[in-house]
């Protein structure tokens, strides 16, 4: 009589129990979260409502507590907090996907090869556009010239650029419509000459000349390219992104695209320092909403190391120019003034020890001390070991690119000479000034694959994992703080860390789910590891 009783009450307590329990909108449980949060502590569950975290917790509390239709069971996989990338430049990947890719090729002449390629495919554009040539990866590691872009394309106009963003080659075709001469003159650029006639080749400002002639890309082939670009970020594990330097219409277009639902990544926006820009945004405050977030400038130091425009103390070790600064002294001093008097955050990039030691000194000139601006250097990455105590003085945070590392060592020491090099790619020395760094990748220039920068971080090694025991292993830093560096502490030097960059209750359930553990897979296999499913505000997007 007692069992038949039990078994007419159960399911009138069971459904008492389901109708007791708190609506969610998603559960995920038996998975291994890396929560990231202050004591970076793990758990099996958790439950999202309304695209925040409600709880996380062990299996058996979260399946108590909650129901949902829609349940996750993770199958013991890895979970993380969705990944940051907290220097990038979005929109102009997304602007490579309709543009010729030289990343990896040996030679000028497989580039005119691939360039033929493109063109068959392309026949009706009135430029050929590429990008992503480095004469670093060459036989012949001299910059190219024109002569072959003139045979192979006569006509039509070429602009290749290196693979930094930081020099271009063009053709005479091109040159002519930009109206370049032997006595052109940029400053913060160069127009190479030979023979007292132009090379082809133009670095930094000087490249300007030339894109100014180049067609505009309509609004709708913007939106289909910032599509493209979203999806292969998604299949990263990537949920925020950022602009390191885009104008107003730029802004404009993906605020318009986030808020139609058209694009649905999250991007943090440094506004390009320029006298309209600054006039603009200077009368209003920062501006945010769930997914996107402008509140720096990006301001232009030097150039890139690799076309030698990185602005150094001494010369360069294999080459008599010390580089030079992109903007000069007067406009730096001017404009991070007027930052200094608004609530924005300023944002410089500094490659060369001297454009580091200029910056950090008019940084300390307004700061003062130890403060909550959180100012950065972007890049950061020649420091000068006298300056690297102005970061934890001035409460300056370094944004670094852990790949830009062991993409760059195998000549970077030619560039700078050995006891140079040692002050270079310091990121464990900087990241101690102030308990934290913010690591990114600087897609395009290096690839999109956050996991790319963590191993880098951790094993300094590159996708061939060389050289074995790590390029400089003194400044390697921890699985822990790599991981940090790509979630919380990205997070925070955006200003974002009350909102996500963690699996906590009340933040944003922004995730990622991997096929292996980043915290424990060999470091030969980081690279490899596939992300299972990506999610933005508890929605699945990949």
């Amino acid at each position: 009589m007692k069992k038949l009783i039990l078994l007419l009450l159960f399911p009138i307590i069971l459904n008492a129990q389901i109708k007791s329990k708190q609506s969610a909108d998603l559960i995920v449980h038996n998975a291994n979260i890396y929560t990231v949060d202050n004591q970076f502590s793990t758990a099996q569950a958790f439950a999202i409502k309304d695209g925040l975290f409600l709880e996380i917790g062990k299996n058996t509390e979260i399946l108590k507590k909650y129901k949902s239709a829609k349940t996750i069971n993770a199958n013991g996989k890895p979970i993380y907090p969705g990944f940051y990338d907290p220097h990038s430049h979005f929109f102009n990947y997304a602007q490579t996907l309709g543009q010729a890719d030289f990343v990896g090729t040996k030679s000028f002449d497989e580039i005119i090869q691939k360039l033929k390629a493109f063109r068959s495919k392309h026949p009706d554009s009135q430029w050929i556009i590429g990008r992503g040539w480095d004469q670093n990866d060459w036989t012949d590691k001299k910059f190219p010239s024109k002569e072959l872009l003139d045979k192979a394309f006569p006509k039509i106009p070429v602009a290749l650029v290196r693979v930094d963003g930081h020099a271009m080659i063009v053709n005479s075709a091109g040159i002519k419509l930009a109206n370049i001469t032997a006595t052109s003159k940029v400053d913060g650029g160069l127009v190479e000459l030979k023979n007292g006639e132009p090379t082809g080749i133009l670095v930094d400002n000087a490249m300007r000349l030339v894109r100014n002639n180049i067609p505009k890309t309509s609004k709708a082939e913007w939106t289909k390219m910032l599509i493209a670009a979203e999806k292969e970020c998604f299949k990263l594990g990537l949920t925020t992104v950022s602009d390191a330097g885009i104008n107003k219409s730029n802004i404009d277009l993906i605020d318009e695209l986030q808020k139609k639902g058209k694009i649905k990544i999250r991007d943090y926006a440094m506004i390009s320092l320029s006298e309209e820009n600054l006039a603009y945004y200077l009368k209003t405050k920062p501006f945010k909403t769930n997914r996107l977030n402008v509140r720096s400038f990006k301001i232009y130091g030097d150039g890139a190391l690799g076309s030698r425009g990185a602005c150094l103390l001494k010369p360069y070790s294999d080459n008599p120019t010390s580089g030079f600064l992109i903007t000069s002294i007067k406009d730096l001093e001017s404009s991070i003034k007027s930052i200094y008097n608004s609530d924005f955050q300023a944002n410089t990039h500094c490659i060369g020890d001297s454009a580091n030691r200029l910056i950090l000194d008019i940084y300390g000139k307004h700061l003062k001390g130890k403060n909550d601006r959180r100012w950065r250097i972007e890049h950061a990455q020649v420091v000068d070991n006298n300056d690297v105590p102005k970061f934890g003085k001035y409460s300056i945070i370094p944004s670094i690119q852990a790949t830009h590392a062991t993409s760059d060592m195998y000549w970077a020491g030619d560039r700078l000479g050995k006891e140079r090099e040692k002050t270079a790619y310091a990121f464990k020395d900087l990241m101690d000034q102030n308990g934290l760094l913010a690591n990114g990748s600087d897609f395009p220039v290096e690839a999109l694959n956050p996991l790319f920068g963590f191993h880098s971080a951790i094993a300094r090694q590159d996708a061939k994992n060389f050289p074995a025991g790590g390029y400089q292993m003194e400044n390697a830093i921890t699985r822990e703080q790599a991981l940090r560096a790509m979630t919380i502490w990205a997070a925070y030097a955006n200003f974002e860390e009350k909102e996500r960059g963690s699996i906590e209750a009340g933040k944003m359930a922004d995730f990622v789910m991997l096929a292996a553990d980043l915290m424990k897979a060999d470091n030969s296999k980081l690279r490899n590891i596939k992300v299972v499913s990506t999610f933005v505000a508890g929605e699945k997007v990949f």
